[in-house]
């Protein structure tokens, strides 16, 4: 007897568990999804169907990279961020729901609301934040910084899928370095390297082996690019002009004092669903 896309599914489900690969059966149905060019919740409709051969041998060669460690979303080549569905591959970070709700701070902020503010994402990675910025914002310049010209040609890529490749601007650049002139920008937003350096060898093999140490490399606090983009705001942010950090856990109030000492005001600290300090943003005099 032929076996249904249900049969597949289970089978790839049962083999997937038993390599240690998480969320098995969603994995599995992920799979089957990407492949049948729907959501998983218009699976129902092909479950008692026969795959073709092709299928299988593609559910096959998907289900062995997540059995070696490879996240979900680099074996499907694409993953959903806010409204956005973006290509997802290892020139840069997963994007990750934490992530989403740095946007959503960016968005209920005053500089937001401005006349066309010009809003700078620094390590823009796949161009998750500021093409999520760019969609939700009713006006504004915006503008994404890598240093990676791997991750900017996957953000440019990214942009076209969106359809706001007319709207950004991607580029390979150190930092804010090629900022010139000052008191130019109303945000600064960035999901920077932010995990020490010690601890990278104890992450998940899931993000350490596959995700670019480049993006998760901190340095031996975790700090370094939060002090250096905070001196840099300094300069090219408006008065009024706001910085919006992701966090790691317990930088906190290392960034508050980052802040203080800076003479940012309206200084905020906040967490994330799992109550870990996850947000970290400031307005300048």
């Amino acid at each position: 007897m032929q076996k249904t896309w249900r049969d597949l599914i289970a089978l790839g489900s049962s083999w997937l568990e038993g390599r240690g690969v998480p969320e098995a059966h969603l994995a599995a149905e992920l799979l089957a999804a990407r492949l049948l060019k729907c959501t998983r919740g218009f699976l129902a409709g092909h479950l008692g169907k026969v795959p073709d051969q092709r299928y299988v041998e593609a559910m096959r060669r998907g289900m062995a990279r997540l059995a070696k460690g490879e996240p979900i979303q680099y074996v499907l080549g694409e993953w959903d961020f806010r409204s956005l569905n973006l290509i997802c591959d290892r020139r840069a970070l997963i994007p990750r729901p934490e992530t989403e709700q740095l946007v959503e701070r960016v968005l209920k902020g005053q500089a937001a609301k401005r006349e066309n503010p010009l809003v700078v994402d620094v390590g823009t990675g796949s161009g998750c934040i500021l093409l999520s910025l760019a969609k939700e914002m009713k006006s504004g310049a915006f503008i994404g910084i890598d240093i990676s010209p791997e991750a900017v040609s996957l953000a440019k890529e990214n942009a076209v899928r969106c359809g706001l490749d007319g709207k950004v601007n991607f580029v390979v650049s150190d930092g804010l370095d090629d900022f010139d002139e000052p008191e130019t920008v109303d945000i600064i937003v960035s999901n920077p390297p932010y995990i020490p350096s010690g601890d990278i060898k104890s992450l998940d093999p899931r993000i350490r082996d596959f995700e670019p140490i480049s993006a998760l490399d901190g340095g031996v606090e975790g700090l370094d690019f939060y002090e250096r983009l905070v001196a840099d705001a300094l300069n090219v942010l408006k008065s009024g002009g706001e910085v919006y950090f992701e966090i790691g856990d317990g930088q906190g109030e290392a960034l508050r004092g980052l802040f203080f000492d800076a003479g940012f005001d309206d200084i905020k600290i906040e967490r994330d669903w799992a109550g870990r300090d996850r947000y970290a943003s400031a307005k300048l005099a």
